[in-house]
């Protein structure tokens, strides 16, 4: 088989393990969540050391492997995500398991950073490139729709510490393919490495998420928090600064200054904290709420999985009819309406009262995806292009790991109050108890719980607490609704069609069909 073959099964295997991961792990959660009496903390961070690191990194991969050389940092890349694995398999308690991931997500970003380059320094520009970049679009789209399934049959099959251990085998075929396989190549001008945007950018974003993370358990006025949030604030001015007046910037603000570029970014930003991050409390929901297992939670997640992928093509054909900007509102509006349709669960609720809201959240994304990935790239000039797509997926990561935490926040917060208010007059509605209670429903330890409750107040305790989750849950979900609308908006009123300059539609179809979705 050619070379160029070799590069692009390399490649795929490489990026479907990757993005696997950042889907695989959610039905896995609840899982994790007991086996290692982890907290409600503990299961935020697992998704958000993961996403964090891989945003915080992955536009500084991209210049290192364009000095040192692109084969190399994939290698690097893998070696890393595969160790990473193991440890995370292998994990003793929470803790041990969040730096694993956060580990991984410093070698996913390695991976993803150079797949592209690698990809097309093998294929001539035209019909032959677009096919490999269909392919590799493909897997994208695969990885994503399957990976909650795929999840949960680990799980309840295997064990979800399997969902880690499979990367192994995987990552060490792959390392030995690259090497064997791949050519090495370098940019002869590459740019430097802007180590203290680096160092700003995720010093920023890991205080903003602490603070949002333990903004409840310490008090929203508490010196921690305040300080943690000033930090956040200062660090992102510094980054902005610094930014401003490096030579070789690791984001060039510049590129802001035209509205379709800042208009995409933050439509992706948008569907991915709004629909992407609450996967982990509707996954919560089905399983430790509604009692299924990991694999009858990843069934049900099909819906909005697979439908996306089955509406992005029709988007292709219509991003030659209609405007980019109506395109993506229409898509954002979509997304935004089928999480107003999943709001309003009550007690009588089964998994079929998130179905219509799966489907229509689901066409919203198919639709959105294709033209989000294709505007990113065409309203910056070809040789910016490969970072305009590094940018686009930071904004992505970075408003996963944001939203995770502060839906979180808004979450236990409302269900308290619930608690505190149908539980009033007993010893459940006083102190921290509420908070207890909802943490406690969140990770399906609810009857525990419920074993210190004085016996007469028991059934009132229960109820308080099942209506505190559900409406924590429908409070998330109805402002993650009114965010995607704003971000709806927003694309309509940045987004300028003489702005973007597109590659002939067979070139940018089938891999815009499955942008990473970034759950």
């Amino acid at each position: 088989m050619a070379r160029k073959w070799w590069t692009l099964l390399t490649v795929s295997v490489g990026t479907f393990m990757l993005l696997l991961d950042i889907t695989v792990v959610n039905t896995a959660l609840p899982s994790i969540q007991k086996d290692l009496s982890a907290g409600f903390t503990d299961v935020q961070w697992v998704i958000d050391a993961y996403t964090l690191s891989l945003a915080a990194i992955v536009l500084t991969a991209g210049s290192l492997a364009d000095r040192v050389g692109r084969r190399a940092v994939f290698a690097v890349g893998l070696g890393i995500f595969s160790l990473a694995s193991l440890a995370a398999g292998l994990a003793p308690d929470a803790t041990f398991l969040n730096v694993a991931r956060a580990v991984q997500g410093i070698g996913g970003a390695a991976m993803f950073a150079v797949s592209l380059a690698l990809v097309a320094q093998e294929f001539t520009a035209g019909r032959e490139r677009a096919t490999a970049m269909g392919i590799y679009g493909a897997t994208i789209g695969i990885s994503v729709a399957i990976g909650p399934l795929v999840g949960g049959a680990i799980t309840s099959g295997l064990g979800w510490r399997w969902v880690f251990f499979v990367n192994v085998p995987v990552g060490a075929a792959a390392i030995a393919l690259t090497l064997a396989k791949l050519r090495e190549s370098r940019d002869p001008n590459a740019t430097r490495l802007d180590w203290p945007g680096v160092i700003s950018f995720s010093s920023a974003l890991l205080m903003l998420v602490l603070a949002l993370l333990r903004g409840n358990d310490e008090g929203w006025g508490s010196p921690l928090i305040v300080s943690l949030l000033a930090g956040a604030g200062l660090m992102l001015a510094a980054f902005g600064v610094i930014e401003r007046r490096v030579r070789e910037p690791m984001l060039p603000l510049d590129l802001f200054r035209r509205g379709a570029f800042t208009g995409v970014q933050l439509a992706a930003a948008a569907v991915s904290a709004s629909l992407f991050a609450l996967f982990l409390y509707l996954t919560l929901y089905l399983q430790n709420y509604l009692g299924y297992s990991p694999l009858q939670a990843g069934l049900r997640y099909l819906p909005i999985t697979i439908v996306p992928f089955l509406v992005a093509p029709v988007a292709v054909t219509l991003m030659a009819r209609i405007p980019a900007r109506a395109l993506m509102a229409i898509g954002l509006g979509g997304v935004g309406a089928g999480l107003a349709l999943m709001a309003g669960l009550s007690a009588n609720s089964s998994w079929t009262a998130l179905l219509p809201g799966f489907i229509v959240a689901g066409i919203g994304v198919g639709l959105l995806n294709p033209v989000i990935a294709d505007v990113a790239v065409s309203v910056v000039s070809k040789d910016r292009s490969g970072m305009a797509a590094g940018i686009n997926d930071t904004f992505r990561q970075v408003a996963i790991a944001v939203g995770v935490a502060a839906w979180g926040a808004i979450f236990l917060a409302r269900g308290a109050d619930k608690i505190a208010t149908v539980a009033a007059g007993t010893p459940a509605a006083a102190g921290d108890h509420p908070r207890q209670l909802i943490e406690a429903a969140s990770s399906g330890r609810l009857d525990a719980a419920l074993a210190a409750v004085p016996h007469g107040a028991r059934a009132l305790v229960a109820g308080a607490t099942r209506q505190g989750f559900l409406s924590g849950l429908n409070t998330i979900l109805l402002l993650g609704a009114l965010l995607a609308f704003a971000g709806a908006a927003v694309a309509a009123w940045l987004v300028r069609e003489h702005e973007i300059e597109r590659e002939p539609l067979e070139v940018i179809a089938t891999p815009a069909v499955a942008a990473p979705a970034g759950r």
